[in-house]
């Protein structure tokens, strides 16, 4: 049995100023995967090229054990795209729109659909141009979960929203993915949020994945580390070891404790070693904060 809703190998794509990959990437199926990374890290193109939007240069992408290209509208059958760059303007209302997109889905829910407008307070009757930004976000959300697939793929869906809106549409894929068969993979840079609602992380930086693994095991895996250096030492060259603050003889550092890196520090010279843990946003912004 496949135990993977995604399976990327060899993924690569280059742009003028920018590559992907090579990437791997696994999503386990079940899973509400958070993808996060800096500005350009290629979260997006990443996504875009799942959903067969622009070509692939190398590498293979499979969506619940079908080709992402050979199968493509078998697969785009099987997922729910949600992103703040889908403009829905054209169709001029929400029934209207609602209309268009049904058509494309044996399995549209329309009774969950109404409930989604009803809890979200999107009328049958606005015009989207009028709908606030929030709105229209939670609207894209509507559409992808409407057909209810087996998996979602969401593009920093919470991107310009205020707490309240945030909140809602936590909630509603929270009730999404009750049924554990439902994949979630969502890139958003709402840390604290995807913190407490992802199983699985995935950290990209220039285009190559730097780490992967259960969200909690990854994040306990990470220490800062206060330490001083009486003989001047320098540990900024040490593996798995990442200076956020040097002052003097005192630094402090983001350190993976999965190797040996706290011996290391030690052998060094360092001393008055004190550890304590981190959140995902203290180990985001611990990891790139020296770029």
């Amino acid at each position: 049995m496949d135990t993977e809703a995604i399976r990327i190998r060899g993924l690569e794509k280059s742009f003028r100023n920018f590559k992907l990959g090579p990437l791997d990437l696994s999503v386990p199926k079940g899973a509400i995967y958070g993808l996060i990374g800096p500005n350009g890290a290629g979260k997006t193109t990443t996504i875009d090229l799942i959903m067969g939007m622009g070509a692939k240069d190398a590498g293979a992408i499979e969506v619940l054990g079908m080709d992402h290209i050979r199968e493509e509208v078998a697969v785009k059958k099987q997922i729910g795209y949600a992103s703040p760059d889908l403009l829905f303007n054209a169709w001029g209302k929400v029934k209207r729109l609602i209309g268009f997109v049904r058509a494309f889905y044996d399995d549209w829910d329309d009774a969950y659909c109404l409930e989604l407008l009803e809890r979200l307070n999107i009328g049958w009757n606005d015009r989207i141009a009028t709908l606030s930004f929030g709105t229209r976000t939670k609207l894209g959300l509507v559409v992808a979960l409407s057909h209810r697939p087996p998996l979602l793929l969401l593009d920093e869906p919470l991107a310009g929203l205020d707490a309240v809106s945030k909140q809602e549409i936590f909630t509603e894929l929270l009730g999404a993915v009750q049924d554990e068969d439902r994949t979630v993979l969502i890139s958003s840079h709402d840390l604290h949020d995807l913190e407490r609602f992802t199983d699985h992380i995935g950290i990209l930086h220039d285009g190559k994945l730097l780490l992967e693994g259960p969200t909690a095991e990854l994040v306990d895996s990470f220490r800062t580390v206060d330490c001083t250096s009486p003989n001047g030492a320098d540990p900024a060259h040490l593996e798995d070891i990442y200076v956020h603050k040097h002052e003097g003889n005192r630094w402090r550092l983001l350190v993976n404790t999965r190797g040996n890196a706290l011996d290391r520090l030690s052998s060094l010279g360092m001393a008055d070693l004190a550890t304590a843990p981190v959140t995902l946003e203290e180990l985001f912004v611990g990891l790139f904060k020296e770029g």
